[in-house]
């Protein structure tokens, strides 16, 4: 590392010297007293901490009359234990010559720590949050040391030292928790973040190099509301807002990602809108929609953010006006196979098909299901699919009676070698009857 932060390597290094030598000697800094730790596979150390250095003491296990270590061991106050395992662990008691309890000892073994798993995001562009978790499980107390940096631009003695550039510790949010929080943060710049992990039988560093570009990642826009349009069964209006963490800043905006789909169906629909606000115009008529939306910086800065909780809509079903042109009107009008489910324009007014009274006792209308619907989604209207068919047959219709016409006038005016004269051919009338080849003059009547 560079100059700038050999301060904080050194703290970094005297902690954790102080904290392993501490695990090895009878004074335990860890966790609560008279609990001593160790790693696993390797020989362990117990002192007994109710006596003085040196005094002998006979050691047993809590529980057990079986004497492990008797005072004439010529160790003293400590119990040796070879190639401790999960098995050696428990609580230990030491008593001194006159039988009197010297005092009690627990002994818990782990692993060293590794270096731990980090990861920041910054949720807009002036602070920034960095989590971490250990890559490996040590079993023992942990702690972390979080510091940062900014970096700067190598130069040609290597990295130029500025007091300007930290480093600065990293504030747990809240004390003891897996995460830090940066304020005040350039955009522009990049950092180092320092997560060293701590245990009772060392310590291990992470360091990781982010720029505010790179790890941006709004939160989900808030508020997202879903209405039908009035008059329209084929439309949802969607609004939403901007995430509460994202200062409103006219050169710093937000582009956004829109998906729909009808809750029976697996398969998402997407749009970009170009504001907080979305028609659908191709939304199955009938049928709930379940909508959702994500964002991301409008310079397509980091990541897109997570989706939104969905927000569900039902196209309108009430009075309004017929969304389909006059000639699918008059097609579908003259098909047998009963008027428009609809409202139709009659008199500049809107007409409504009339509908019988339900009665009182009549049970309440099934919910639409939720179930998975393996069909392929079809956004065509069945009445607009009917028109379509019914002009296509008048098309056809109208097609064979043209033809048929054609081929009767081909008929009829098609001459007829059998049974009458021939005429005269195309050319006959332009050449004179007395220089026809291989025939006499003939008078013309």
């Amino acid at each position: 590392m560079s100059s700038s932060c050999t301060g904080l390597s050194r703290v970094l290094v005297a902690v954790a010297t102080a904290l392993v030598s501490a695990a090895s000697s009878c004074p335990q800094a860890w966790g609560p007293p008279g609990v001593q730790y160790g790693q696993s596979g390797r020989s362990m150390t117990l002192c007994c901490p109710g006596v003085t250095a040196g005094v002998p003491v006979s050691w047993f296990r809590d529980g057990e009359t079986r004497l492990l270590q008797g005072p004439d061991s010529g160790l003293g106050h400590e119990l040796v234990l070879a190639l401790a395992d999960s098995t050696d662990e428990g609580t230990y008691i030491c008593r001194t010559l006159d039988g009197a309890l010297g005092g009690m000892v627990t002994l818990q073994l782990g692993y060293p720590p590794a270096r731990p798993v980090v990861s920041c995001r910054a949720a807009d562009y002036e602070n920034f949050s960095c989590t971490w978790s250990p890559s490996q499980v040590s079993g023992l107390p942990t702690r972390y040391l979080t510091s940062y940096r900014k970096k700067t631009v190598p130069g040609a003695d290597g990295q130029r030292v500025s007091p300007s550039t930290g480093p600065w510790p990293c504030p747990q949010d809240p004390p003891g928790a897996t995460r830090c929080v940066v304020h005040g943060a350039e955009f522009w710049s990049q950092y180092r973040i320092n997560v060293t992990e701590v245990n009772p039988l060392g310590a291990s560093t992470r360091l990781l190099d982010v720029s505010l570009q790179s790890i941006l990642r709004p939160d989900p826009p808030q508020g997202l509301r879903v209405e039908s349009v009035p008059g329209y069964p084929r439309r949802l209006r969607a609004s939403w807002m901007y995430p509460a963490s994202w200062p409103r800043q006219p050169h710093f905006l937000l582009k956004f990602r829109l998906q729909y789909r009808p809750v029976q169906h697996p398969a998402w629909s997407m749009v970009e809108p170009a504001g907080l606000e979305e028609v659908i115009t191709d939304a199955v008529a009938g049928l709930p929609h379940a909508v959702r939306v994500s964002a991301r910086d409008f310079l397509d800065a980091g990541t897109w953010s997570a989706w939104s909780p969905e927000a569900w809509g039902t196209p309108s079903t009430g009075p309004g006006l017929c969304p389909y042109p006059a000639w699918i009107i008059l097609v579908r009008s003259c098909l047998p196979s009963g008027p428009l489910p609809k409202e139709i324009p009659a008199g500049g007014k809107p007409y409504t098909q009339p509908k019988e009274n339900p009665q009182m006792d009549s049970p309440a209308p099934p919910r639409p299901s939720l179930l998975p619907d393996p069909r392929p989604l079809d956004h065509r209207d069945p009445l607009e699919q009917m028109a379509v068919l019914a002009s296509l047959g008048i098309f056809s219709c109208l097609g064979l009676a043209a033809g048929a016409l054609a081929l009767g006038l081909w008929l009829r005016l098609k001459p007829d070698g059998k049974d009458g004269p021939q005429k005269p051919g195309f050319l006959a009338p332009m050449i004179p009857v007395d220089k026809l080849p291989g025939e006499t003059k003939k008078s013309v009547c």
